[in-house]
């Protein structure tokens, strides 16, 4: 029996985490900048069903003969509960797909080496979330029995919170800077070559648009949990989180919405276009108009956008497929986003996993069309992308989810940062913009990193 315990004044969320971020397994989507995307931050503590898809399928540890869209599908038929509250979720899984499941969903084979070992994908279901209502003012304690007592667990949540100290704290301060180390998957020339085979894929009709990216690795004795609340201080976004996964820790500040589907109603929301913000006011300004009035980043977001209104027209109720923003520009702490949204509603029948196979991976992070994006993506990158450009998020018992792009995402695994950064590739591009676009993108991460 689920137990549900609202407070109306309570510490910070992301100090109730600090409480709990070292405990394997234990997740946190944190929207930090809360605006109109960022309602809810949601932590997710206590799994009872792991999900883990490496080179075998696993069920808590045990090898499944399943694959993992079919025991998805089944399992959220078979424990469907309704949500009878307003919350984005009380029962359900958190996890992330990587870039690699959908290559392999795909069908696109890679000769590219691991650049970190982690699964293709990971879904937690939880017995205990936290959801915090940035607009209503209010936090969420939600017990759902599954491992213990309800009650008592709920009980054990509202003590350790309120023995929380209520004054807030500057996140992120720690040891002083240690003279990290960083390296790129390319030179600068070499990387500028990529592009110009990108062009003349597009020249020669193969692709219309391809998003172009690179690894960064960073060796640095800055702790995970350190760089993320350093992250999330200076550099807010509306789809951060971070991930405590033992073996491997995944730190993130994307800006970007991959899927959100609530009570059937899906949306997605691509960004292509970027640029960084102004040292004054006068040139912030003159780099917003800029990326408004851009017809090249206009005719990138456009290409992506045809590519998702396709994608969710395999799943979605003929007719009802709808593009209700073009050429937005969002505002973030180190860049503007030029952005759009689609819109449907999936078919009767249809599911989450079958939403995640029409669209996954998102076009904004690939390319049109992508199928020959990603093989071109393959051919031309130097190690596989693993989690960057894939997604985080979560799903609920009645069917919802919500999906990020992930961007601005760091993994941690013995002593090294792994982040990826690119950018979308058109005829119009022009090699040296682009490269300087992927180390805008890695700024926000780096600096964390760097203090």
């Amino acid at each position: 029996m689920r137990t549900i315990v609202t407070l109306n004044e309570y510490p910070p969320i992301h100090r109730i985490f600090d409480c709990y971020a070292r405990e394997e397994m234990a997740v946190f989507l944190d929207s930090s900048l809360k605006n109109q995307l960022g309602q809810y931050s949601i932590i997710g503590l206590y799994p009872y069903l792991t999900l883990v898809k490496g080179e075998r399928f696993t069920v808590n540890g045990q090898e499944c003969s399943q694959s993992l869209e079919d025991y998805v599908k089944e399992y959220l038929r078979a424990h469907r509960e309704e949500n009878p509250t307003d919350l984005p979720i009380v029962s359900g899984a958190v996890g992330y797909f990587s870039y690699d499941y959908g290559r392999r969903k795909e069908g696109v084979e890679s000769r590219q080496e691991e650049t970190v070992q982690i699964p293709e994908c990971i879904l937690c279901f939880y017995d205990v979330f936290l959801v915090e209502d940035h607009e209503a003012g209010r936090l969420h304690l939600i017990a759902n029995g599954r491992r213990r007592d309800s009650r008592e667990m709920a009980e054990e949540l509202r003590r350790r919170i309120a023995g929380i100290p209520a004054d807030e704290e500057d996140g992120g301060k720690g040891s002083e800077p240690d003279g990290m180390q960083v390296s790129a998957g390319f030179e600068k020339d070499e990387y500028m070559e990529a592009v110009d085979k990108v062009i003349s894929h597009i020249i020669e009709g193969d692709i219309y648009i391809m998003n172009m990216t690179q690894q960064l690795t960073v060796r640095s004795e800055r702790q995970p949990y350190e760089v993320f609340q350093r992250l999330r201080r200076d550099n807010p976004s509306p789809f951060g989180g971070y991930f405590q996964y033992g073996s491997f820790q995944v730190i993130c500040a994307s800006p970007e919405r991959f899927l959100r589907m609530k009570k059937g109603h899906v949306a997605t929301r691509p960004i292509k276009g970027t640029r960084r913000r102004g040292l004054t006011q006068e040139e912030d300004e003159a780099l917003r108009k800029e990326l408004q009035e851009s017809e090249k980043d206009q005719s990138e977001l456009l290409m992506i956008v045809d590519l998702e209104r396709n994608d969710l027209n395999r799943v979605c109720v003929p007719g009802s497929v709808k593009v209700t923003e073009l050429f937005e520009v969002e505002t973030y702490a180190t860049v503007f986003h030029l952005v759009s949204a689609v819109e449907g509603e999936l078919q009767k029948g249809k599911d989450v996993m079958d939403l995640i196979g029409a669209a996954f991976p998102g076009g904004s992070v690939t390319g049109a069309p992508k199928l020959r994006a990603m093989e071109i993506i393959d051919d031309l990158e130097r190690g596989r992308r693993n989690l960057y450009t894939g997604s985080m998020g979560y799903v609920t018992l009645d069917g919802d989810c919500d999906f990020n792009i992930v961007i601005r995402t760091a993994i941690y695994q013995n002593g090294v940062y792994h982040l990826g950064v690119g950018g979308g590739i058109t005829c119009e591009s022009e090699r040296e913009f682009e490269h300087e676009e992927t180390l805008q993108k890695a700024k926000a991460v780096l600096e964390a990193i760097r203090g």
